[in-house]
């Protein structure tokens, strides 16, 4: 029998492929287990039984009675619309055939005794990158017995027409009808610790930071935030433990309930720093394997740990700079300290909501303060100009939504619910956590900054300070700081937006899409940071990226190493159609929108005729090199740096460096491969050679040179030798913007002196 037809499918059997099949969550257990994850054993209910009960119940008029002309944003209404479908939901019979099968997998699993089982929601459309509310659906746990996994199973189903799945649908402009859910039944893990991993730092989106939160007994209450857990974070590469928050746990969720945990206990580190490090290896191949950064649930039972879920991190937003606080001027001002979670200043009004049936109290513009939210309290969330909550951490619902919707937001401050008055002017600062009194003016903030966080910020250096950016929505915010432009605008993850492989949408009569949405996009780059430079990469993704998309498998062959495979030029030269609807993009955003700013650089160039013929593409596009537009070319092969003159003899205006690439093939190491990992280096001997020569050649041939790899975010020493040789610009993760402008005003200063 095929996958499509089946009603249990063992989560040996799904891979990524099936979310259709098993949705997000299912697909991720399958996948797990493929690649030598621990995951507790179990099956999933397939989205084709919903489908089959909706059918032969007759409940899709009832969904259609109840949707038409609904107004999602009346809350009143949303919630009796849902009430009345679930209900609906919940007394429907499930086919006997379905119930039947669901039995014989649960005995199965279970084996001579009724075994305790978690029975989780995992939408068709759940868990995708552009798709990603925490906490959509329903989860139900320490379920025991064939007939209550059967009430659980159809709770799960029901729970696809809660307010907020519903509210989020329509925000989304996800069908209703379209989006199945399918069940997936685990073994439950009697947690002695759980909790969550990010594997990006959630505030700042540093990549080189794996996030831990642990906390005592099952992780439910992490994830819904209703406690504050322990905080770890471990560096990517090293695996070494650079920060700890230990918070004095009060009670704890086993299999019976909350129960409270003694103060001596309470107080102690929840996770031993051996299993903080083996949690974070686990934590590093999981992200590995997906290639994307992972929101994670994990266990610690009977001396192992255990992965629940993953899923992709969605809300990875540029924060803003970190100011230093002057605690000695701030004092009289700060009301409460929390933790930050999400970046941004924001002032408003207060609105204390002690739970989500008071949400509607939220207008436009107010703070929200609640103890915790839940998915229930979005519409409001929404409302607000910022969030302060009693509880939680940096991966609890409120800090994941609210850096989701670009709102500050400030978590665990413990007694906000209880110091702060509904109606009341606070301003929240949601990188450090801390709630002022009043509605603190831009130029007031000003003044309650250290006077070196404002030289800093100001600093002025002859070699511009680029940023590598990526999401428009971004754009804005790190346009405000001191930054010169865009040094790489990674044109994959606007690819990746629109979820569909270019070849396939232009062999539908389709090209018009792509064309669209990357000229819109680039275009708000433009426009927020002109005049200053905005550095197009054209796309780079590799085959295992593009196989990814939409059709992507038609169009693509697997690679043993894509890295050094069909990518860059290479792929514009063969696959021209593809290159040259994005040609038109930029020509739009060149020609008709008049955006002067626009400079286009070509990646992964091999040979010298490789580039030759990427720049006839480029001109019978209509794009000429022009004192208004500029092309580039990145430095990645060491066949650039070898004959770098013979590169420049076809006519470009300045090269980038990509130090990932140009490290990893100077030095012959995979950097995907675990068991050299440790051999990338881009303070090896030979690739700082490589990046001297690349300096010094550009600077006799009067070319720009510039940096836009991961080194310069990462290595403080690298960024004054990069000044020291002469390089023009460089270009780094925004996060170390302030650090990296002194870095290099420093490095200048040190040059002056030394010519005097």
């Amino acid at each position: 029998m095929k996958k499509s037809e089946k009603t249990i499918l063992w989560f040996d059997e799904v891979s990524r492929r099936d979310i259709p099949l098993v949705g997000g969550k299912g697909a991720n257990l399958g996948e797990m287990l493929k690649v030598g994850i621990p995951v507790p054993p179990g099956f999933i209910v397939s989205a084709k039984a919903y489908f089959d009960f909706v059918k032969k119940s007759s409940l899709k008029a009832k969904f259609k009675t109840e949707l038409k002309d609904l107004d999602v944003h009346d809350s009143k209404k949303l919630k009796r619309a849902s009430q009345r479908i679930q209900a609906a939901i919940i007394a429907a019979k499930m086919p006997a055939e379905t119930a039947n099968e669901v039995k014989e997998a649960y005995q199965k699993l279970s084996g001579t005794h009724d075994e305790l089982v978690a029975v989780r929601s995992s939408a068709t459309a759940e868990d995708l990158p552009e798709a990603s509310f925490a906490g959509q659906m329903k989860t139900f746990l320490n379920v025991e017995g064939a007939e209550k996994l059967l009430k659980a199973v159809q709770g799960c189903w029901a729970s696809l027409f809660t307010a907020r799945a519903i509210f989020y649908r329509e925000e989304k402009g996800f069908d209703h009808y379209k989006i199945g859910i399918a069940v997936p039944v685990q073994k439950m893990v009697d947690s002695e610790v759980s909790g969550v991993v990010f594997t990006v730092d959630p505030l700042t989106s540093n990549p080189n930071r794996i996030a831990i939160e642990a906390a005592y007994g099952l992780g439910e209450v992490v994830v819904a935030g209703k406690l504050t857990p322990d905080q770890y974070l471990v560096d990517k590469k090293t695996l070494e433990i650079v920060d700890k928050k230990i918070v004095r746990q009060e009670f704890q969720l086993i299999r019976q309930g909350e129960r409270k945990v003694s103060r001596r206990k309470g107080s102690k580190q929840k996770l031993p720093n051996q299993r903080i490090v083996e949690l974070a290896e686990i934590c590093k191949k999981i992200e590995k394997h997906y290639k994307f950064p992972q929101d994670i649930e994990w266990g610690f039972a009977q001396k192992k740990i255990w992965i629940v879920q993953t899923r992709p991190v969605t809300t990875i937003e540029v924060g803003i700079e970190k100011w230093e606080v002057r605690e000695d001027v701030v004092d009289e001002k700060v009301l409460l300290t929390g933790t930050g979670a999400s970046p941004g200043v924001a002032s408003g009004p207060v609105k204390i909501v002690p739970s989500a049936k008071q949400i509607a109290k939220v207008k436009k513009g107010d703070v929200l303060v609640t103890s915790m939210t839940t998915p229930d309290f979005v519409p409001a969330m929404k409302r607000a100009v910022a969030i302060v909550t009693d509880k939680g951490g940096r991966t609890s619902h409120a800090a994941i939504v609210s850096r989701e919707l670009g709102i500050p937001c400030a978590i665990g401050a413990r007694y906000a619910t209880s110091m702060l008055k509904s109606g009341e002017i606070v301003t929240v600062d949601g990188s450090s956590g801390k709630v002022y009194q009043g509605q603190v003016s831009p130029e007031e903030m000003k003044q309650l900054l250290s006077s070196l966080a404002l030289q800093q910020s100001a600093r002025k250096t002859a070699t511009k300070l680029y940023v590598n950016l990526s999401e428009p929505e971004a754009a804005a915010r790190i346009a405000a700081q001191n930054v010169d432009g865009v040094g790489l605008l990674r044109s994959e993850f606007v690819i990746a937006k629109i979820g569909v492989h270019p070849r396939k949408l232009i062999d539908e009569g389709k090209s018009k899409i792509f064309v669209d949405q990357l000229a819109e996009d680039v275009a708000k780059f433009c426009q927020t940071f002109s005049p200053r430079p905005v550095v197009y990469r054209a796309t780079d993704l590799k085959t295992s990226e593009y196989r990814n998309l939409k059709g992507g498998k038609k169009y693509e062959a697997e690679e043993a190493n894509p890295f050094i495979g069909f990518r860059g030029a290479l792929r514009y030269i063969i696959d021209d159609d593809v290159f040259r609807l994005e040609l038109k993009a930029l020509k739009r955003v060149k020609n008709k929108m008049d955006f002067r700013n626009l400079i286009l650089m070509v990646p992964f160039v091999r040979t010298v005729d490789e580039l030759r013929k990427v720049k006839d593409i480029i001109v019978e596009e209509g794009l000429r090199r022009s004192s208004r537009f500029k092309l580039w070319m990145m430095v990645e092969v060491p066949s650039n740096v070898v004959i770098l003159e013979d590169f420049a003899k076809v006519g470009i205006d300045g090269v980038s460096i990509g130090s990932n690439d140009l490290t990893m093939l100077t030095l012959g190491v995979d950097r995907d491969n675990e068991k050299i990992a440790k051999d990338f280096n881009e303070l090896d001997p030979a690739v700082l050679w490589m990046l001297e020569q690349t300096i010094k050649k550009c600077r006799k041939l009067k070319l720009t040179s510039s940096i836009c790899g991961q080194a310069p975010s990462d290595f403080p020493e690298l960024t004054k030798k990069l000044v020291k040789w002469g390089i023009t610009s460089i270009s780094i993760n925004p996060d170390v913007i302030a650090q990296t402008r002194q870095l290099i005003y420093e490095a200048e200063k040190d040059l002056v002196v030394k010519k005097k």
